[in-house]
């Protein structure tokens, strides 16, 4: 059972200084893979303004009993191989850091030279993408931001009739996810802003969109579809998720075959994988599904995760942040474990380490619109910051800070900032 389940998890505590409002209490410890110079790649847990090196703590026999399957699965560029040696080692990882970092375990609290070799500051490491992703689907789950956007391009007809019996997705570009901090460069493509005849320019309509994301921490063959009520078995943990849009080249292409260019450009995920046993304590309800899902979706209990998540986005001439959007998790329409269970329900197999993104989460009101799209109403009502920049969508310079965190009592349980700037197009 993860230890997360403790009768006393509230009120546990690590020898290793937590800051106030830290993203990452002993309750988190979410995974991740950074660079220093004096280690090279190594696996890590987050623990306040630290990183507790899974590498050296499996050098230093830390997980000799019982020992590793492979004594360098910590070392390695990608959370992958690790990943692959199944939920049982996902969780002893993860209890075993928990246990060591433990106000009352004195074993690595009490030894200097392991104390030294084990932590490494956050400042003094690069974060690099904690998993090597072989695919990557975008869903489109949020009821809220479908309906904005069609009320916007279908006024008469905002919903599509198929939008409330099956997750919507598309299958995205790999090649182009980076960790955050990584900043993004505004695309070229194809744009008609005229109607009359298209241009090759940069977008004048670049936008961020707000989702999470969750891991594959085991995979599926195929032909063997993952059923609803087994999901949660196959994801590890989850991201935060910047599927950036190009919005004028997307209107432009996106028919009949949907997204390209206008979002296979970038897109940024969190370095920290917050595992799902993490944050099984802030399970919430969902929108009730209306009509009721075809029985291969259908699930019950609380099927979505109250994370409140906010955007905050800086022009470069403004001294502080804004901000833009304050949405939360638990409006998703449909489930993780009601995406995974579709995306798998015609035969396709997932492997580790696959990403899929929930698609923008938006709320019911205007301030929980996950999108520069919805906030300024496709430009119509320009954001304005107490410096005098206004924003229609995002210009060159600007930088965009997505957070989240669960919360019960002194508790936060998050994922760290997801930040990037906008760079200028290439030459």
């Amino acid at each position: 059972m993860p230890h997360t389940h403790h009768p006393q998890w509230e009120r546990r505590k690590s020898w290793v200084e937590v800051p106030d409002g830290s993203d990452f209490p002993i309750q988190n410890l979410p995974f991740g893979v950074f660079w220093a110079p004096d280690r090279g790649h190594r696996a890590g847990v987050a623990i306040g303004r630290q990183i507790l090196d899974l590498g050296e703590l499996a050098t230093l026999g830390y997980f000799a009993d019982p020992p590793l399957p492979d004594p360098k699965v910590f070392h390695r560029e990608s959370l992958n191989a690790f990943l692959a040696l199944g939920r049982q080692w996902q969780r002893r990882a993860r209890a075993t850091a928990g246990r060591l970092l433990d106000e009352n375990t004195a074993q690595l609290r009490d030894n200097a030279e392991h104390r030294r070799r084990a932590l490494v500051d956050q400042s003094e490491a690069e974060m690099r993408l904690p998993v090597e992703i072989g695919d990557y689907v975008d869903f489109y789950s949020s009821l809220e931001h479908a309906a904005n956007v069609g009320k916007m391009f279908r006024p008469g007809n905002p919903l599509l009739p198929n939008w409330k019996h099956l997750p919507i997705g598309y299958h995205g570009r790999c090649s182009s996810i980076v960790a955050g901090g990584a900043d993004v460069r505004r695309p070229r493509g194809q744009i008609n802003p005229s109607g009359d005849e298209p241009e090759f320019a940069p977008t004048r309509k670049l936008d961020f969109e707000l989702e999470v994301g969750f891991i594959v921490g085991k995979g599926s063959s195929l032909g063997a579809p993952i059923p609803v009520e087994e999901a949660a078995d196959h994801i590890f943990g989850l991201v935060l998720v910047n599927d950036w849009s190009a919005r004028d080249i997307q209107q432009w292409e996106y028919q009949p075959l949907g997204p390209f260019l206008g979002k296979s450009f970038a897109t940024s995920i969190s370095p920290w994988i917050v595992t799902l046993d993490a944050l099984e304590p802030f399970r919430a309800e969902g929108p009730e599904q209306d009509p009721r899902p075809l029985p291969y979706l259908r699930t019950g209990g609380k099927r979505n995760l109250d994370v409140e998540l906010s955007v905050w986005l800086q022009p470069e001439t403004e001294p502080h942040g804004l901000e833009v959007c304050r949405s939360n998790f638990r409006h998703i329409y449909w489930s993780m474990e009601q995406q995974l269970a579709h995306l798998t329900s015609n035969g396709a197999n997932v492997r580790v380490g696959d990403l899929c993104a929930s698609g923008t989460v938006s709320g019911p009101a205007p301030g929980a619109y996950g999108s520069m799209l919805e906030i300024t109403w496709n430009g119509t009502a320009p954001v304005r910051f107490p410096a005098g920049a206004e924003r229609a969508f995002l210009e060159d310079g600007d930088r965009v800070t997505m957070r989240g965190f669960a919360q019960r009592g002194s508790v936060r349980i998050g994922f760290g900032d997801l930040s990037a700037r906008v760079l200028p197009p290439a030459a």
